[in-house]
């Protein structure tokens, strides 16, 4: 038997369904020239006709030369008219897609109470217009809607529902487990039956996630003997997801060894699930099997200590396989060995022996019981152990800032900072205004040293958060901020804490500049070093 599996990828069709996804024509374009460089063998772009980003993007896909086969997903011909006639199969082969996905009912609840037909009028429907593309020189899968559901109701029925399209020359068979409700070992013991009723059929599967059993119901139809996939990336999908491509292509692909794509795609599949999430602006979780950043993430200072003697003691897989990486954390938790590996990988020598070594994860254990949390903030911790290990020197150094907010009835607020500080012994006093108060002294602060630092026009603040520490103490909270910055090549990010949220602003906003001006020396022309100055912030 083939250990070949064929992936098809709905996550420009199913994954739109998704609650807050929203993918223009450009959007959509963009995810497909990914996947088909991820090696999936199916992309099925939408409906043809059904709006105008998916005649767009129809019309446009064709000039991208895929590899994968440009899919079109329709419904089959309404009940009492031919299929020559029926608007949406026109639709379908004339979108100049490759392959036709198909949707028939194949639980008879269904056909009575949603179609509103008899058993018979539906069989034709599957058949007919299964048979009308098939003489376009389609490919054609037909997904057998509830079809788990409709099994377990009236098995002899929902296979009569396959072999009319099998019969009609469907090249796929796909089971449907539409609601999410069936599970693995029905799942199994359902594949298994069909594999024998239905000898010689190609048989694919579609599940989603109702019951958190997406990923394990694909793997078991895989198992009995489905050799199709149908999946998004990151699971999206309507109401709880569909199953997630990301975690099926590594489980089948390096547990199971099936063979699914190349072992170079698997190694694109972090980047390319993350390319998927920015685009959809959809936050990835950090906890996501294979490709979130957390996955391959260690804590616990014995932990640590023991994957840096063999990263096997604590990793299923190397990250690297499928283009992830570890990830040492830093924080209250760790040990020793969590310090050093990070120091490790930024390329800082710390001699555990030393006295400052020793130090510094007392100082980071004290701030994060303060409220600090660097798990998040890599850049700002890099701060603390270059300062540790005799690296820190100040660019410039700050003396004062200055906030003005002002609120007129029937007016927007205004914000306005006014910033004080010295670069080697030159005094620099700016001032900016803002959309809030963080951006304007972010503005005041860059407008300050940009001239000095040019480098800074290519950076800029992509997120913010607050989070409030102690809520019982309401406004008097402690909060922590984090900020993330990008350039042109880099994104980082940096945390602050304080009673007072501008302040906590103030701290991940400097040491985000801080950071960006790594490695750069004092402007010479100002004939002064950065050795003796002092420190901007303080932790």
């Amino acid at each position: 038997m083939s250990k070949s599996i064929s992936i098809f990828d709905t996550t420009l069709r199913d994954g739109t369904q998704g609650e807050g996804i929203s993918l223009s024509a450009d959007d959509k374009l963009k995810i497909a020239r990914k996947l088909d460089e991820l090696g999936v063998h199916y992309i099925e772009g939408g409906i043809p006709g059904s709006n105008g980003k998916d005649i767009e993007f129809f019309k446009r896909v064709q000039q991208l030369n895929l590899n994968a086969k440009i899919t079109a997903f329709g419904s089959t011909r309404r009940k009492g008219s031919t299929a020559q006639e029926d608007a949406n199969l026109k639709r379908i082969i004339e979108s100049g897609a490759q392959a036709a996905t198909l949707v028939g009912k194949s639980w008879d609840f269904h056909v009575h109470t949603a179609l509103q037909t008899t058993l018979e009028e539906n069989l034709a429907m599957i058949a007919d217009s299964i048979a009308y593309l098939k003489q376009q020189q389609m490919e054609l899968i037909f997904d057998a809607e509830h079809f788990f559901d409709g099994y377990k109701n009236n098995p002899e029925y929902a296979v009569s529902v396959l072999r009319a399209a099998k019969d009609a020359g469907a090249d796929w068979l796909t089971l449907c487990d539409t609601n999410g409700g069936t599970l693995p070992h029905e799942v199994y013991e359902i594949v298994s039956k069909l594999m024998i009723e239905l000898d010689g059929a190609s048989i694919g599967i579609h599940t989603h996630n109702d019951c958190e059993l997406a990923v394990a119901n694909t793997l078991s139809a895989v198992q009995a003997g489905a050799r199709q996939v149908q999946g998004t990336m990151n699971g999206y999908g309507e109401r709880c997801g569909n199953a997630n491509l990301c975690s099926i292509i590594p489980n089948l692909q390096l547990k199971l060894d099936y063979t699914c794509i190349a072992e170079e795609q698997l190694a694109q599949l972090t980047n390319t699930a993350r390319y998927v999430s920015e685009i959809a602006n959809v936050h990835m979780p950090i906890n996501q099997p294979y490709v979130g950043n957390a996955a391959f993430a260690h804590k616990g200072g014995i932990h640590v200590s023991a994957i840096l003697r063999d990263s096997r003691t604590y990793e299923h897989i190397e990250p690297e396989r499928v283009g992830n990486k570890q990830r040492i954390l830093v924080s209250e938790l760790a040990g020793q060995s969590n310090i050093l590996s990070k120091a490790k990988e930024m390329n800082l020598e710390l001699n555990p022996e030393n006295e400052e070594t020793k130090q510094i994860i007392g100082k980071i254990k004290d701030l994060e019981h303060q409220g600090y949390q660097f798990e998040g903030a890599d850049a700002s911790l890099e701060l603390l152990l270059r300062e540790a290990n005799g690296e820190r020197s100040e660019l410039f150094v700050f003396e004062s800032f200055k906030m003005l907010v002002e609120k007129n009835a029937g007016a927007a607020v205004v914000s306005e900072a006014f910033v004080k500080l010295r670069i080697g012994g030159q005094s620099i006093y700016t001032a900016a205004e803002g959309n809030g108060p963080v951006n304007a002294l972010d503005n005041a602060l860059r407008k300050a040293l940009v001239e000095h630092y040019p480098s800074l026009r290519e950076m800029h603040l992509s997120d913010y958060k607050v989070r409030v520490l102690d809520e019982t103490e309401a406004t008097a909270s402690k909060v922590r901020v984090l900020i993330e910055s990008q350039s042109l090549q880099d994104r980082w990010s940096t945390v602050g804490v304080s009673a007072n949220v501008i302040e906590a602003s103030w701290e991940a906003l400097v040491d985000s500049i801080r950071y960006a001006l790594l490695g750069q020396q004092l402007p010479a022309h100002h004939g002064a070093t950065a050795s003796g100055t002092q420190g901007i912030v303080n932790h």
